[in-house]
């Protein structure tokens, strides 16, 4: 049984446990956590845990402690019962959330199971929003008659993936949110846990980026397939957060197109600086943005790639930075982050008359202009088609697809039905006899083609 003094001994005992395999003294500086030696940390996975709180009396099934601290609670029904669903599960920790809540003052997320399903979601996640985690090591996902219990017990319960998912792959969001009834809006943060999906993917972009920035690297950290309302953009601010702390201190560069798309992913970038460890900056025009890349280290900056050009007259973007710790982020790459290539383009007077020619490129030989060491990394909601040789050239290949096939089978995207029906179409007079006229045309046509 356990109450909040007794809490407080757990944690306290903890930190004690962490200096003793630290060899340090009490008061000098120790992690809470060592995130960097998984087996260094205290491992403790209780059953039926007693917890009595507002004279209330809960056994939750599972509770998972690191170093003291309970960081996932589990509610796991009888499979054998026919009216144990996953929804039964979620609703009992909805329970537990309302009537012991000092347990959940350090929980990291929850786990709701029948036994054979299992989804995992965050304190503030409505059910749709629990989900499967389906592959025990990232590289295929697990057979169908494999119990995703088993499989997110082996592969999100696993000590480096728990850790790796606390310390870089949760957020807190602020979210404005309608009152029905008084039509107020209110703000409210919501926590959002990573998805097996992006969790796979953002390590293995990290990974690409550490190859392709290193002294030997060629630059191209490749390109992310996630469909639309996989939740690609919450996958680039994982990366992002990651990255910070992977390379020394770079300083990201995320391009969009469209000022609209610019707006919105700094939105969803500027409510998650938690992880990010810094807030992110938007380009207002050129010259800011040449201001913002002209430091030394560090900085997030957001531009649209239209500000890459160069002034009127000139073939070549100014010189940014020659550092290689330069990490630049493309939405939807494959739209318009090519032209290597030299091409004449017609200049006009007001008038828009022809007075002469200039020497013009695209947009990837501009930014190379203006940051030539840096590394490159496309993220895209479609698909890259074959023919597109631009893409590959500029990113790489492709570092993870996740295709709308795998996204409805996950409920993270909806499934869209085509029914195809023949339209009535409402001829006036003159309509039929124009479509009178035509039909008499071809019989004349085809009469005359014949021997």
């Amino acid at each position: 049984m356990a109450n909040n003094e007794q809490f407080h001994r757990w944690l306290v005992e903890g930190v004690d446990v962490l200096y003793q395999r630290a060899g340090r003294q009490v008061g000098d500086k120790v992690w809470l956590v060592d995130f960097h030696r998984p087996d260094n940390n205290e491992f403790l996975v209780v059953n039926q845990f007693t917890v009595i709180e507002q004279q209330q009396n809960k056994r939750p099934d599972l509770v998972l402690f690191v170093n003291g601290l309970p960081l996932v609670v589990m509610e796991l029904k009888n499979p054998a019962a026919e009216q144990a669903t996953v929804r039964k599960a979620y609703d009992q920790l909805q329970t537990y959330k309302g009537t012991i809540p000092s347990l959940f003052t350090y929980n990291a997320f929850m786990v709701a199971s029948d036994g054979l399903e299992a989804r995992a979601g965050t304190l503030s996640a409505g059910y749709s929003r629990f989900m499967a985690w389906k592959t025990k090591d990232g590289l295929r996902e697990a057979s169908p008659f494999v119990s995703q219990l088993e499989v997110l017990i082996e592969g999100m319960l696993k000590k480096e993936t728990l850790l790796d998912l606390i310390r870089h792959f949760i957020v807190f969001e602020q979210v404005r949110k309608e009152d029905p009834q008084t039509g107020l809006t209110m703000m409210e943060t919501v926590k959002k846990l990573a998805a097996y999906h992006q969790y796979y993917a953002v390590n293995k972009a990290v990974a690409s980026t550490q190859r392709a920035a290193s002294q030997t690297g060629d630059r191209k950290a490749g390109v992310i397939w996630h469909t639309q309302g996989s939740g690609k953009s919450l996958s680039m601010v994982f990366y992002a957060g990651k990255l910070v702390q992977s390379l020394d201190n770079p300083t990201i560069v995320v391009i969009t197109d469209r000022n609209d798309l610019d707006d919105q992913l700094f939105d969803t970038f500027a409510s998650c600086t938690q992880v990010l460890r810094q807030a992110p900056v938007q380009a207002k025009d050129r010259e800011h943005l040449k201001e913002l890349l002209k430091v030394a280290s560090g900085g997030i900056v957001f531009t649209t790639i239209q500000k890459f050009l160069p002034e009127k007259g000139k073939s070549e973007f100014d010189r940014l930075s020659d550092r290689r710790n330069i990490v630049v982020i493309a939405d939807e790459a494959h739209r318009t982050q090519y032209g290597f290539e030299a091409k004449l383009v017609e200049e006009r007077d007001e008038q828009g008359q022809v007075i002469g020619q200039r020497i013009s490129y695209g947009f990837a030989k501009y930014m190379r202009d203006a940051l030539p060491n840096a590394t490159y990394i496309g993220f895209t909601g479609t698909p890259i088609e074959g023919t597109d040789v631009n893409t590959p050239a500029v990113f790489g290949n492709y570092v993870d697809i996740y295709d709308i096939a795998q996204a409805v089978d996950d409920g993270a995207t909806v499934r869209i039905y085509y029914e195809s029906r023949l339209a009535k179409v409402n001829l006036s007079e003159e309509g039929r006899q124009l479509l009178e006229e035509f039909d008499r045309e071809q019989v004349d046509t085809t009469s005359l083609r014949q021997p």
